[in-house]
């Protein structure tokens, strides 16, 4: 079980009271999600930028009642990301900043990479993202089919199509993933900066979680400078899928401390309308249980960042608690629920979205059945 200390629940307490901001526009976000003007400068929206951004390319570390953290704890990450996601899960995803592509920056960007990154979003209006999925390969990184071509001396040109990319449609900076050949150590990913010619992203209608507004993206030729491929200055097996496995290590634990406080949210929505919900106290429960589970996966990616068991766990209990939640939340309200609650709806959309994050439960249970095959040849 992991206990948080003193600056854990400073961090927990803080972004559990800034959270209601994000609910409170939640629902105009979800109706009109390229509407972010009016949004862009939430006290809520600072604290996750200055949360995810690096010390010396921002206006400093995050401090709260005399605690430093570390923008690089996964432990730290999801912490605050179940109490945001209380809030609201769609509003967090809507937020310009690092996000995903930040974490990749971490592990694989050299110094004037991770800068122009950075300083690229320091607007504060800029939203950043990450191209890894494809439509006829999903997100297997190892079947990728967009193209890195050299073109002269010190250029490269992108070609192929991403889909369902958070912010593609919009994004000012991103990292794209694509292979120079047909091996496994040929897959680089590349930094852009749309707008840009060859480059086109589309966004599409989605159902749930629409402020990630998530989009395909068409690269027809876009030029990328050989200073901006991730990872020349490490050895060829850490430059392409080696971090993108790491960050994904770090987003399915994330993701599924969004089911939590999306489950938690819930949870307070029936009891808030209807007192002595039937199964109330054992749904709490579960969501509690979660969390711990949630908080150990954060811990082991900060202590083993290569091993997958933890977050797959994570993100496959903790989204799989999540959608029951939301059925036991319609039940327990009603028939009307639904309608009578425009939140419950949005919701009962979202939890739906974050079993596609990241990967699917068949992919998770995967992910956890490896582990545990190569622990036991190891012992």
């Amino acid at each position: 079980m992991i206990t948080l200390d003193d600056r854990l629940r400073a961090l927990r307490g803080a972004t559990a009271e800034i959270a209601a901001q994000l609910r409170s526009h939640a629902l105009a976000v979800d109706a009109d999600p390229a509407r972010m003007e009016p949004y862009l400068r939430l006290e809520a929206f600072d604290l996750i930028r200055r949360a995810t951004t690096p010390d010396r390319f921002g206006p400093g570390p995050l401090r709260l009642d005399g605690h430093v953290y570390d923008q690089r704890s996964c432990l730290e990450r999801v912490v605050s990301t179940v109490e945001l996601a209380r809030g609201d899960a769609g509003m967090l995803l809507s937020c310009p900043g690092p996000a995903l592509a930040g974490i990749l920056l971490d592990e694989l960007g050299d110094e004037e990479q991770q800068r122009r990154f950075h300083e690229r979003l320091s607007d504060g209006a800029t939203w950043s993202f990450f191209a890894m999925t494809e439509p006829a390969r999903g997100n297997d990184a190892s079947a990728l089919e967009t193209r890195l071509v050299p073109d002269g001396t010190d250029l490269h040109r992108l070609h192929g199509t991403k889909r369902y990319v958070g912010n593609g449609s919009r994004g000012g900076v991103g990292v794209v993933f694509a292979r120079t050949g047909r091996g496994p150590l040929s897959i680089r990913a590349a930094l852009v900066e749309p707008p840009a010619p060859g480059y086109r992203g589309e966004s599409l209608d989605m159902v749930g979680l629409r402020g990630a507004r998530l989009s395909e993206i068409t690269l027809d030729g876009l030029p990328v400078e050989r200073d901006m491929l991730l990872g020349a200055h490490k050895p060829p097996t850490r430059r392409g899928l080696w971090g993108a496995v790491r960050t994904f290590h770090h987003m399915r634990a994330q993701v599924a401390a969004m089911a939590v406080g999306t489950g938690l949210a819930l949870h307070e929505l029936v009891v808030t309308h209807r007192p002595g919900a039937p199964g109330a106290d054992e749904v709490l429960d579960r969501l509690e249980a979660c969390r711990q589970l949630v908080y150990a996966a954060g811990d082991a990616v900060d202590r083993a960042p290569d091993s997958a068991r933890m977050p797959s766990l994570a993100k496959l209990g903790a989204t799989r608690q999540a959608i029951e939640v939301s059925r036991w939340a319609v039940r327990s309200l009603g028939p009307a629920a639904l309608v009578e609650h425009p939140l419950l709806e949005k919701w009962r959309r979202d939890v739906c979205g974050l079993e596609f994050m990241e990967g699917t439960t068949n992919i998770q249970r995967e992910h956890i059945a490896r582990s545990r095959l190569r622990t036991r040849s190891a012992a």
